[in-house]
């Protein structure tokens, strides 16, 4: 107990000496050298009022990672801010600060405004990630309402994503965020794309879902070298990761991603698919250590909110496919046979062995061979 009051001290003294007793943190912004952009909040399910989408992590908050789980994170609905909800985090444990975090994409060189309401003692509001050192909003006690912290961030020349984190302190006790926001320019839309531009004799092998993994698949795959781009959904990637990292070590290969829950995006407004998109990317981030940076929509369904949803994620490039050799099909949607740059679908189904093999001998016909996206797509 001594211990971390002694830690609390000694953060409290840091904190008012680096922004003085108050409840904002501002770093300089960066001098002006083109008319502003529209400044837009680039948070995801900032008020807590995005529901769960289908196939998500039991428990989860939509757009929001906590260390501590379900047992520590919670949207509750007893007096949120505005609206009807509001994160409610309790932690389980004296080690447990109760954080709460996402990653947000962002430009660099780039003045943003994180702020958020929060209730509870010794509340933390801050980004890393940044490339420029920033002191995080913090307040003693908001005496059991709700007050706003705020703080500025100027991203460096390398910055693409910074991390926005919320969090208590030690044996302080729950404390409650809502109405989150990060306002800034937001990136530039994500480019949609169904081949890629290239005069190398190559085709790009994706495929799809998850659900389906055969020995059979994975077996063509490792004896033919293939590189494969696979978008699996979280849930079956979760389910077996260590299948996805097999087919997925031949150079070139990579996994990206594919939505949570394999909806119709175009039936969605723009902050359920920017959680959709943000989540699957955070779980297959936690699962295989790369971030995805090509996004596969579901159906081949998107519209100008998906591409800038995308974007938002830190995703480049929204990507559909000129070929479906899928299910025992062979369709190549433009004349003639596979061109280079064409991208063909499959899915994991138990006739991806044999798709894999039809597709392969179609490459052949062509005099192409298989490439991996990410040493084309940047």
């Amino acid at each position: 107990m001594s211990t971390r009051l002694s830690a609390l001290a000694a953060s409290v003294a840091l904190l008012t000496a680096l922004t003085g007793p108050t409840a904002s943190a501002d770093a300089a912004p960066a001098a002006p050298s083109a008319p502003a952009a529209p400044t837009v909040n680039l948070a995801t399910n900032p008020g807590f009022e995005v529901p769960s989408p289908d196939l998500a992590d039991w428990g989860s908050v939509p757009g929001w990672s906590c260390t501590g789980g379900p047992a520590e994170a919670a949207v509750t609905t007893a007096s949120p801010h505005t609206g009807t909800a509001a994160l409610t985090v309790t932690p389980a444990s004296a080690d447990s600060t109760g954080e709460c975090a996402q990653t947000v994409a962002v430009q660099p060189d780039t003045t943003y405004t994180a702020s958020a309401w929060v209730r509870g003692d010794f509340v933390h509001l801050g980004a890393t990630g940044t490339g420029r050192d920033v002191a995080p909003a913090w307040t003693e006690t908001t005496r059991g309402g709700w007050q706003r912290l705020s703080t500025r961030f100027t991203t460096g020349p390398n910055a693409r994503t910074v991390r926005l984190y919320v969090h208590g302190w030690y044996q302080q006790g729950p404390f409650s965020v809502d109405d989150v926001r990060v306002d800034g320019p937001a990136p530039a839309p994500a480019v949609a794309a169904g081949s890629v531009p290239t005069n190398d004799r190559v085709v790009f092998f994706t495929v799809d879902d998850g659900w389906q993994r055969t020995p059979e698949a994975e077996r063509f795959i490792t004896d033919h070298r293939l590189p494969i781009t696979a978008f699996p959904l979280p849930m079956p990637a979760a389910a077996d990761p260590a299948f996805f990292r097999r087919v997925t070590a031949v150079p070139g290969s990579s996994v990206q991603d594919h939505s949570v829950s394999h909806a119709d995006l175009t039936k969605l407004p723009l902050e359920r698919q920017q959680v959709e998109v943000c989540d699957a990317r955070d779980s297959l981030t936690r699962l295989f250590g790369t971030a995805p940076t090509f996004f596969r929509p579901p159906y081949f369904a998107w519209n100008a909110d998906t591409l800038q949803a995308a974007a938002n994620c830190g995703i480049r490039t929204v990507l559909t496919a000129d070929a479906d050799f899928s299910w025992g099909a062979s369709n190549i949607w433009h004349p003639g046979l596979l061109q280079p740059g064409d991208v063909v679908l499959m899915h994991w189904t138990d006739t991806l062995a044999a798709d894999l093999q039809r597709a392969l001998a179609a490459a052949d016909a062509a005099g192409l061979k298989p490439a991996g996206l990410v040493d084309y797509l940047r």
